[in-house]
């Protein structure tokens, strides 16, 4: 995207193609209005409030000047070609001016409107403004949204904008909602943005091309995303690899999180996995991180701009109340937050500057008398700061405007972080303080305040995760043989569907354990296959077409002798049909599930639930993109609800962990190596028992096999 070389700000850098848009030296605004509260008025204030010092241009032959500006009857009538047009008119002019431009020379527009004028989901406009850009070369800002801002030059190019002033900061926000757009742009001052722009239907600029110019700019801290769909996600993907790579984090609410595809899904992993997996397994491979709210996304993006946690440690907290306290240190529990682990010789400073009955602990509660507070409230976050363990200092406490107390306590936090490399925060544990002048100086003076203890402590539980995927390391386990590899791929080139046994045979070859089986179909084939195994065995449906064996009785476990396998053989054929599958009994343990599926978007993606009967029932599952480290795969098992049960207990031995984390890593190769080539697989259940995983159950459709009947 570099192109030829400019002087922009002060500064000379490779020119980035969406420059002329979020970045012009010259701007017309064509529908320039002198009429107050309307878009076309809006834009003419809003331009230049924050201090850009492009030269603009207002279009419209009804005036001579608006607001202040310069206006011209038409395009063809500026003095220079401008950089960027901005089309604050109606659908109905759309076309025609989005030509003007074109033939103008502008290589950037913005527009407003709707792009619709019919009404219908089919309606063309907003494809013939999109032909008609790209065979013009121009990027276009929107349509159906609110513009942008860009506070680092004091450019607001919105027919919507706030009189509040912005500051520039390290935030990147691009949002598909104009309403989140104005929510976080224009009510909070604390939030400062290096770059804040709705993207609307993103006729021809995507989410990813605002993330791939944020990612150039030195300033940018932290990228916030309100994203309804990734519409280019091969681009989306790798602006999310490209912001790990940098180390820039991004907090993304992703919305339309529904289950609408489950039903059509053939596997259980397809059924449990929902709509929104693939984009959870996106943002868990590149450590993208999920909020569900705007305070959380608001909370997040301002804790990420602030700074780096220290390479190690956790939390170390100050409160002004002691059930406070409590409360922040059962959330932080639920939270997944840790707390720093203090020294005693932290302690013993602490104690100093600690009224007769408080102890020195953390979290700390520091207020007694009052008596000479900030003088030690200082002294007690310089020493837990300079303690080894912790990572960031934050005050728990409802400050708000007019109290000493509150002016006193974050006057002592602020000269404490001036002393400290390690991040510091204010967190309020009542979102509705009347904060807002004390919150915004605090928050200027480098200690953000976040309202909300929930908002707080997932945001620093964020913070400290994105330092420990920086320092994590990862081991994989060896590649399959380049053989192994082509032959399954030629085989899943065919149309012909895969049984259990060839589904099994797979897992065999990427080095996943499966029980010896022999597949039969007449009554002596069936006692035959089971003396050569041994007894007690596993009789199971093989007839093709039958996806879940179990839900129509086609599983038979434990058969002891020849006389019961004869009953329990005889019955499974009058049922299903002759077909079967005899195989050795796996030994218990506990059930786990592996699941893949082939997303449109974003390819092949990992399940891992609950396995069972019940896995549909118990929706315990965690997805992620292959391939998996050992290490990746070991975190991704914790994250399941009935991970502890493979610690065993109650005369259960622990089961054999590392044993399924190679198996989880093993089966992620198969689908690095595979997935395009299959649309689902689930193993499920392979039985996790104190020396081993075994995959007991196959299922595979081929991408080319056509889906089978159930």
């Amino acid at each position: 995207m570099a192109g030829t070389i400019a002087a922009l700000g002060g500064m000379t850098q490779a020119r980035h193609r969406l420059d002329p848009l979020l970045r012009p030296a010259s701007i017309a605004f064509v529908g320039a209005s002198v009429r107050p509260n309307t878009p076309g008025n809006t834009m003419m204030r809003a331009a230049a409030i924050d201090g850009y010092s492009g030269r603009l241009y207002a279009i419209n032959p009804k005036y001579d000047v608006v607001e202040g500006v310069p206006c011209f009857p038409d395009l063809r009538s500026l003095p220079e070609t401008v950089d960027h047009v901005v089309l604050g008119v109606a659908n109905d002019y759309l076309e025609d001016n989005l030509l003007a431009a074109a033939r103008h020379g502008a290589r950037a527009v913005t527009i407003f409107a709707s792009c619709d004028l019919t009404g219908a989901a089919n309606d063309p406009l907003a494809g013939r403004l999109t032909e008609i850009a790209r065979e013009a070369g121009i990027v276009i800002c929107g349509g159906n949204g609110m513009g942008f801002c860009n506070p680092g030059i004091g450019l607001r190019v919105s027919g919507f904008a706030s009189r509040l002033a912005m500051k520039p900061g390290g935030v990147a926000l691009v949002t598909q909602s104009g309403s989140a757009f104005s929510a976080l742009a224009y009510n909070d001052q604390r939030l400062k943005f290096q770059l804040c722009v709705s993207s609307g239907r993103e006729l021809t600029t995507t989410t990813a091309d605002y993330v791939d110019w944020a990612l150039d700019q030195p300033e940018t801290s932290v990228i916030g995303l309100f994203l309804e769909t990734a519409r280019r996600p091969d681009d989306f993907a790798r602006c999310l690899e490209k912001a790990d790579r940098l180390g820039i984090p991004v907090v993304v609410l992703k919305v339309g999180r529904t289950e609408l595809s489950a039903g059509f899904a053939s596997s259980h992993s397809g059924a449990i996995a929902g709509d929104n997996a693939a984009y959870e397994a996106l943002f868990d491979r590149w450590g993208a991180f999920s909020v569900d709210t705007l305070d959380q996304l608001a909370a997040n993006l301002a804790l990420f701009s602030a700074g780096r946690p220290a390479a190690s440690g956790g939390l170390a907290s100050l409160h002004d109340s002691g059930g406070e306290r409590e409360m922040v240190a059962d959330l932080a529990a639920k939270a997944g937050v840790p707390f720093a682990a203090i020294s005693e010789r932290t302690k013993e400073e602490l104690r100093l500057h600690l009224d007769s009955g408080l102890q020195p602990a953390n979290p700390l509660d520091v207020w007694g008398s009052g008596l000479d507070f900030e003088t030690h409230v200082e002294a007690c976050m310089d020493a837990m700061l300079a303690d080894p363990d912790t990572a960031i200092g934050v005050l728990f406490q409802d400050i708000r405007d007019g109290s000493y107390v509150a002016e006193g306590f974050t006057r002592a936090v602020i000269r404490s972080h001036a002393k400290t490399g390690k991040p510091v925060a204010v967190v309020s544990n009542y979102a509705t303080v009347n904060h807002r002048a004390l919150a915004l100086s605090t928050t200027e003076a480098g200690v953000p305040v976040i309202d909300g203890t929930d908002e707080g402590l997932q945001a620093i539980r964020n913070l400290l995760a994105f330092r420990d995927r920086r320092a994590a390391t990862h081991t994989y386990p060896d590649a399959v043989a380049s053989e192994v590899r082509e032959r399954w791929r030629r085989r899943l080139g065919q149309e012909k569907p895969f049984g259990e046994s060839e589904a099994l045979a797979l897992l065999a070859d990427y080095g996943i354990a499966t029980p010896r089986s022999i597949a039969a179909a007449t009554p002596d084939d069936v006692v035959a296959a089971a003396r050569r195994i041994g007894f007690p065995i596993a009789l199971k449906t093989a007839v093709p077409g039958i996806l879940h064996k179990s839900d129509v009785g086609g599983v038979r476990l434990g058969l002891a002798d020849e006389p019961e396998l004869a009953v329990a053989y005889a019955d499974m054929a009058a049922r299903l049909g002759p077909q079967v599958l005899v195989a050795e009994m796996a030994p218990k343990g506990v059930e786990i599930a592996f699941g893949l599926i082939r997303d449109q978007q974003f390819g092949p993606y990992l399940v891992i639930a609950s396995g069972g009967l019940w896995i549909e029932v118990l929706r315990d599952r965690a997805v992620a993109l292959p391939p998996l480290s050992l290490e990746q795969a070991q975190a991704l098992v914790v994250r399941l609800k009935t991970s502890p049960l493979l610690d065993g207990g109650r005369g259960r031995p622990a089961a054999d962990r590392a044993a399924l984390h190679a198996a989880l890593a093993r089966f992620s190769m198969l689908a690095a190596d595979l997935g395009d080539l299959i649309d689902e697989m689930d193993v499920n259940p392979l039985l996790v028992s104190d020396h081993s995983c075994m995959a007991v159950d196959a299922l595979l459709l081929g991408r080319n096999a056509g889906r089978p009947t159930r």
